[in-house]
């Protein structure tokens, strides 16, 4: 059966007032001279979340459940449960939670699309708030890895003994490379860019300017590498707190469509102020920023619609700031039947309010929220 949404409809590059036609896709966008006051964006896409709702990736498969569900309350309709650095058992039971949880779906949730595996082939010179249990990636670990079916993205320090094999072997495989938690400079940045281009793979960047080594002048380090690549993506968590506004807006404004915001959420997002856990280590929580006990920021509470706002909040256009939260990762991801407001693309939609609140979220054209 055939449903209609009203109201301004915010296409790539524009919005336009009118009614959007659909079934499980997307099959006519109607103008009006007038509509309702909200705003119809394609549903977000968030390609890094380890939890959410009290819930962790780590946790399997009812908290995979109910860390999605927390977020497409939030406006995601595309999640891509992580993993954090563990002993490599609990990784591939996550990972396999993860594939299960793909493999049925998730009736009245977001689509589970796959698992992005952000550790352990990550630096231990570089953690972050990643607990230490750091690997190499060896063949057999990557093999075991891809073996699962659910990588989509892989997260690896390319200085690491057996990366560069390691990066070609996920290339192959389809999954995207995306360079983090590392101590690499600008020179072994731009060659595991050319590495995993060269394997017909796509590079990525976890958390842009964050568990890297910073721009300097003298030293570009790897964030100069891919941001002026033509052809890297890059997350970016805008909370403001892991990333300020104008770097925000100088990255925006070199990568354009290679910039995709991620939420890094852990499990205590959308939960009180106060002490909570990731990975094992106690964090606290306290006005929106998460650290460990000894200061270091830790994941983070942050949710896209937030982000969105965040973004309008810094200058974005409210099309600019729908693709930082879907398009973008759609087009990171390869997936081609959604992150955008076309005809014959999947019936995603988030719908927010004249202030950008979420008030209505749709996944394969029937209403979730």
């Amino acid at each position: 059966m055939r449903m209609h949404l009203e109201g301004n409809i915010v296409l790539r590059d524009r919005v336009v007032s009118g009614r959007v036609g659909f079934d499980s896709h997307i099959r006519e966008i109607m103008p009006l001279p007038a509509v309702v006051e909200r705003y119809i964006l394609p549903g977000f896409i968030d390609g890094h979340v380890h939890g959410g709702g009290g819930a962790d990736t780590m946790d399997g498969v009812a908290a995979i459940e109910t860390l999605s569900r927390f977020h497409l309350r939030h406006g995601t309709t595309t999640i891509l449960p992580t993993t954090i650095t563990a002993p490599w058992s609990d990784v591939m039971n996550a990972l396999r939670a993860v594939a299960e949880v793909c493999d049925r779906g998730l009736r009245d949730g977001p689509r589970i699309y796959g698992a992005h595996l952000e550790g352990p082939f990550v630096s231990p010179h570089k953690l972050g708030a990643q607990p230490p249990f750091t690997l190499e990636p060896t063949a057999d670990h990557v093999t075991e890895a891809i073996g699962t079916g659910c990588v989509r993205v892989v997260t690896i320090a390319p200085e690491l003994d057996h990366a560069p094999a390691a990066m070609k072997a996920f290339a192959q495989a389809g999954v995207r490379v995306s360079l983090g938690h590392t101590t690499t400079d600008h020179a072994g940045a731009e060659r595991a860019i050319c590495l995993v281009c060269a394997a017909g793979g796509t590079v990525g960047a976890t958390h842009l300017f964050n568990a890297m080594s910073p721009i300097e002048g003298r030293r570009p380090g790897p964030v100069t590498a891919l941001m002026c690549s033509d052809v890297a993506y890059g997350e970016m968590i805008f909370d403001t707190h892991h990333v300020h506004p104008a770097s925000f807006r100088l990255a925006e404004r070199v990568m354009g469509h290679r910039l995709l915001f991620v939420t890094d959420a852990m499990r205590g997002t959308g939960q009180p102020d106060g002490p909570s856990q990731l990975g094992g280590q106690d964090v606290l929580i306290r006005d929106g920023v998460v650290r460990l006990p000894d200061g270091t920021l830790a994941g983070s509470v942050l949710t896209l619609d937030q982000a969105l706002r965040n973004a309008i909040d810094a200058g974005m256009s409210l099309p600019k700031a729908a693709r930082l939260v879907s398009t973008n990762a759609a087009t990171y991801l390869g997936l081609h039947d959604r992150g955008m407001i076309a005809p014959d693309l999947l019936a995603d939609f988030t719908v927010l309010d004249d202030r950008f609140r979420v008030i209505e979220v749709w996944v394969n054209g029937k209403r979730r929220v």
